[in-house]
């Protein structure tokens, strides 16, 4: 079963540092683009940072500078280090991946969330 499994949230104070980490488990063929949402209460689920399988990156304009997307190809891993946090930045974060998997044979792309793992920062 393919599945994506995020860890690290937690509550922190406003300044602090929190990693978050994403692992693909199951089958998986290879690891295309990676991404974090993030969505707080009665928000919409917004992209937080995205990385390429050739490491390029984007960040949302809010957390530009201070957090940063990276992975592991050899783990089919994400992490998102989040530095210098704010209370806005409270909200569940989810994983997001294009995986390419092997049925029967043939390859095929599917994109796969996480559950989320719940970040606060108090201020």
């Amino acid at each position: 079963q393919v599945e994506l499994v995020e860890s690290g949230g937690g509550l922190v104070q406003a300044g602090g540092s929190l990693r978050l980490s994403c692992a693909a488990s199951g089958s998986v063929f290879s690891v295309r683009g990676m991404k974090w949402y993030r969505q707080a209460p009665g928000n919409q689920r917004d992209l937080v940072a995205a990385i390429e399988s050739d490491g390029v990156t984007n960040y949302a304009a809010s957390v530009k500078g201070r957090f940063v997307i990276s992975r592991d190809n050899s783990e089919n891993e994400v992490y998102l280090q989040m530095n210098s946090l704010k209370p806005e930045d409270t909200a569940v974060y989810y994983c997001n991946a294009d995986l390419k998997l092997r049925r029967g044979g043939l390859y095929y792309i599917e994109s796969y969330w996480g559950h989320g793992t719940q970040v606060t920062v108090s201020s």
